[in-house]
């Protein structure tokens, strides 16, 4: 009896982890699918020229961080006025084409992506790579940091 009572509490334990894992797998590939939303809306808010609406993927906080060439730079303001100075418009801003090459989970609401970015324009084509840290805040996914070169 202690036998057949025993191979009952493993059969349940591994249904019980199956499910488990089942769930995870679910919510994690649907917080990626939401986190590429948000990118793909950046590039369509960039491509059509509208600084503000890139930056709803942004956390709008003083504690956002943006690491470029110019160094560490600190809140949500300040990246919309760097943007602003470095693409004063369309034509600066060109066309840009987001290509995310990893996007991992660190912890629930938690992830981490690596990915690479490409502007279009008329007279060239500047790529470079970014790492981006994702929180889920309010139930909606943001950046809170941004490391980006070129």
């Amino acid at each position: 009896m202690k036998q057949y009572l025993s191979i009952i509490y493993l059969i349940t334990c591994i249904i019980l982890t199956i499910g488990c894992n089942n769930t995870q797998e679910l919510n994690s590939k649907s917080d990626v699918a939401e986190i590429k939303n948000v990118l793909m809306a950046q590039e369509q808010a960039w491509n059509s020229g509208s600084l503000e609406d890139f930056m709803k993927g942004y956390w709008k906080d003083d504690r956002l961080t943006f690491i470029g060439k110019s160094g560490i730079n600190y809140g949500w303001t300040t990246t919309l006025n760097n943007y602003r100075r470095g693409y004063p418009n369309k034509e600066a801003m060109g066309i840009l084409k987001f290509k995310v090459i990893e996007l991992n989970p660190l912890s629930p609401g938690l992830y981490h992506a690596i990915g690479q970015y490409t502007l279009t324009r008329k007279d060239d084509q500047p790529t470079g790579f970014f790492s981006l840290l994702w929180r889920r805040i309010d139930g909606q996914w943001y950046i809170v940091s941004d490391h980006t070169s070129g």
